[in-house]
């Protein structure tokens, strides 16, 4: 009993933190439509984004959020997964579970994986220089971000990295935000296909808007 508290809880918690985090994605991806306007413009335009969102107070506190929220997700997926594996048991040569559920839903710590170890990548790239290292200043003063971004995106391997991450993303993103709304006790017949319906345009919205940054840039320098 005390198991199945702790396992909902854990539920309800990555349920939370997820739909926070698929909120944030949003956000982010409105930021980084900045890349695609014409290069002057852009750079000037990115940079003081960039510079705007580290000075902000209100920004910082919702970075700090977004960091924890990040690790929770993360430790409570591992946990209910490794706890569920072992109520589970050992597996059987014939599972025909594939005949009652997606791919994505049974593979969403599969999926996940791949976000997190991008998401190392993507900190270490991008965050981290602009947090700690010295990079150089635009005619405006501020932080060029901008050009640390595009000399990532100038390099095949790394969007093709970055696709592969985000289709990953798309399909954690799939089962993830209606899983959630279900989690929460927000699930009714009368609404549920509309909330599936909304789930999936959010996630090919999301996945595609994310892909189109990185290959136009590649494809137009």
């Amino acid at each position: 009993m005390l198991y199945v508290k702790n396992a909902l809880t854990r539920k309800n918690l990555m349920a939370l933190t997820g739909l926070f985090l698929s909120f944030f994605l949003i956000i982010h991806l409105f930021g980084n439509l900045q890349l695609l306007l014409p290069e002057e413009e852009a750079k000037l335009q990115y940079n003081w984004y960039s510079h705007l969102l580290a000075g902000n107070i209100v920004v910082k506190v919702i970075a700090i959020v977004l960091y924890i929220c990040i690790l929770l997700h993360t430790i409570d997926a591992i946990y209910l997964s490794l706890k569920s594996k072992k109520a589970n048991g050992p597996r059987y040569a014939i599972d025909k579970r594939g005949r009652a559920s997606k791919w994505y839903s049974r593979n969403m710590m599969f999926l996940g994986s791949i976000i997190f170890l991008f998401l190392i990548i993507h900190f270490k790239d991008f965050w981290y220089h602009f947090k700690f290292g010295q990079l150089p200043v635009d005619k405006n003063g501020n932080k060029d971000l901008y050009t640390l971004v595009i000399a990532a995106f100038d390099q095949l391997w790394y969007v093709i990295l970055y696709v592969i991450a985000i289709i990953a993303l798309g399909y954690h993103l799939l089962h993830g935000v209606f899983s959630a709304h279900r989690t929460l006790g927000l699930y009714h017949p009368l609404y549920s296909k509309i909330v599936k319906f909304l789930g999936m345009a959010y996630a090919i919205i999301m996945t595609m808007g994310y892909i189109a940054i990185p290959i136009f840039i590649y494809l137009n320098r």
